[in-house]
Order: C-alpha cells, then structure tokens, then sequence
C-alpha cells in the first residue's frame, strides 16, 4: 500500500544536535507534493511556520504536541484546555524552585519574567512569546493548549513525581531532558494525526511516523511504518516497527530518499 502521510517529529528526529535540518529536505518535500508531510512537534505552530517558511504551505503542523492542527493558517483541530485546569496547574508549578511554567495558547505563549537562559530556551520553541506579570490573567484571554514547564538543570524526569497527582483527565509528558508538557489526556501527536487522517481519508497502513522521545510513542503507534532514531530512548525502541540511524546522521532523510 503506497505511503501517503509521513509524521516527523522535529527535536531528536529531523533536525540535528545544532537544531538543523537536513540537507535536501526542503527539496524532497518539494519533489513529493502528492505525500501529506506533517511536522509534528511539541514547538508551537508560530515557531514551525517560520523554521519551515520556504515550504509552510506544503506542509501539515500539529503543534504543541499534538494539541493543535493548522494547514496553510487554518486551523483543522484544536483540544483545549478548561481554564480551571491551567489555573491549578499554575498553582501547582509556580512554587516550585527551578520550574518555569509557560502557557500555550493558540495565538501565543506566556510566561513570567524569568532568568534570560530560560527565556532564550523557551523562544527557540515559542515565536509568539509575551511576557506576563500574571500568567492567570493571560491564560483568559486565548485558547490554552497546553503548559510546558521548563526544568533547570536537564532534571525534567526527576521532576515527574510532582505531577503525580494532578486531575486524571490530565496527563504530563517528558518531552526532552527540559521539558514537561501538561495538557488534556486526551492531547498527544498520533491523536492530531488520526484528526488528520479521519479528514482525508489515508488509512493508518498508508502512514510513517518518525521519533525520538516518549511524548512520540502515540505518534509512532498512529502509523503502520514507525520507526524511532538510533539516538531515541529506549522505550521508544521498544514499540517501534523500524530503527532508524541517528539525527545527526540524517536518518530521516536516508530512510525518505530511499523509499521514495
């Protein structure tokens, strides 16, 4: 069965240690017009936008892990957050040393005045980035996808305890040594990718997905070719249909340009 949709994750997967892409990616997307690319990626749609602005308009992104779709601007899905749900979470993280939480919405991010490392962390994934002396009050005015909280020290998996206890429609995620996204349970990439497949018609046998990290194992289920990159963690290794060689070995580019 021919391959019609391919889900790249971005961090660990397509892009390399220097946050680079591939050489002849843009070309290859170029070349296969008739292959629905989505970039799935925890990043926000802004930032994927303007990393990809060459070939936005042929591209899919399901942003925010999955929270949000947009094709050529538009949005295809959104699964948002109940701002009581924010409201706790920000109760929660905001006393905690070296946790940094940033508010995701559908027209920006938010987040506190913060150390000036944090805030170049966090505006490598967040375009759209305001800075706001209340998050509460920021959160009620945009459409909330998702928290991520950023961990000093590259301790996100130590901090997962914290999160233990949070409303059980919720879930947190590690989605890198960093990084912690909270959002609905109900959120993750291979979700967006089924939204994405239910609109179009492409059955999950017509689909590849490529990872790296634990907030793309539903991705790589969502799609009969999966594969996980040698660099990915373990656990992901372990559901995974195909390995392939690392980001920094331009795995995603080999396996593309081999089968197409």
């Amino acid at each position: 069965m021919p391959i019609k949709l391919i889900a790249l994750d971005m961090d660990g997967t397509l892009l390399d240690s220097n946050k680079k892409l591939p050489p002849g990616f843009t070309g290859w997307v170029k070349a296969h017009p008739c292959i629905k690319t989505v970039i799935a990626s925890g990043r926000q749609y802004f930032t994927l936008a303007k990393d990809f602005a060459q070939i936005s308009s042929q591209l899919i992104f399901a942003a925010e892990n999955g929270g949000i779709v947009f094709e050529k601007g538009d949005i295809l899905y959104l699964d948002e957050m109940q701002k009581e749900d924010v409201c706790a979470c920000l109760d929660l993280i905001c006393p905690l040393k070296h946790l940094t939480p940033i508010v995701c919405g559908a027209k920006s991010a938010y987040m506190n005045p913060s150390k000036e490392h944090i805030y170049r962390e966090a505006s490598i994934y967040y375009d759209h980035l305001q800075l706001a002396k209340n998050l509460y009050e920021a959160a009620l005015q945009d459409n909330i996808i998702k928290i991520a909280v950023y961990v000093e020290h590259n301790r996100a998996e130590l901090a997962m305890p914290h999160f233990a206890d949070i409303q059980p429609h919720l879930t947190a995620v590690l989605s890198g040594g960093c990084w912690i996204d909270i959002a609905n349970q109900s959120v993750n990439k291979g979700a967006a990718i089924t939204a994405i497949q239910q609109k179009y018609g492409i059955d999950r046998a017509e689909c590849m997905a490529f990872g790296d990290y634990l907030n793309d194992v539903e991705l790589l289920k969502s799609c009969e070719e999966s594969y996980c990159m040698a660099n990915g963690h373990p656990d992901l290794k372990k559901i995974a249909k195909h390995i392939a060689d690392s980001n920094d070995n331009n795995g995603v580019l080999k396996i593309l340009t081999q089968l197409f």
